[in-house]
């Protein structure tokens, strides 16, 4: 899967490491900053806002029946290189 990622909204894991409050304002911006160590995706911060939007997602989901799971399933895009999830791995994942 690839991600569509803004430029501005990428840091070195160096330049976080120096400039912890200007990245973390960078991240409130942008609602998440990717962090690259060598040049490759090391890891994400996400503001306060943004990791409660997610959580509040990841809760609605763990709430779903079998039933309502399968047609969130349904309503995933169906082209590119997306991972395929059965809705037992579903299950397993979101608990």
């Amino acid at each position: 899967m690839q991600l569509k990622v803004l430029t501005r909204a990428i840091v070195s894991n160096s330049d976080m490491i120096k400039n912890y409050k200007s990245c973390r304002e960078k991240a409130e911006t942008f609602g998440k900053i990717f962090i690259l160590r060598n040049n490759q995706p090391d890891a994400v911060l996400f503001s306060i806002a943004e990791y409660e939007r997610l959580h509040d997602i990841v809760e609605h989901l763990e709430s779903l029946e079998d039933k309502d799971i399968e047609k969130f399933v349904e309503t995933l895009p169906k082209a590119g290189a997306r991972k395929e999830y059965s809705l037992d791995h579903l299950k397993t994942d979101i608990k």
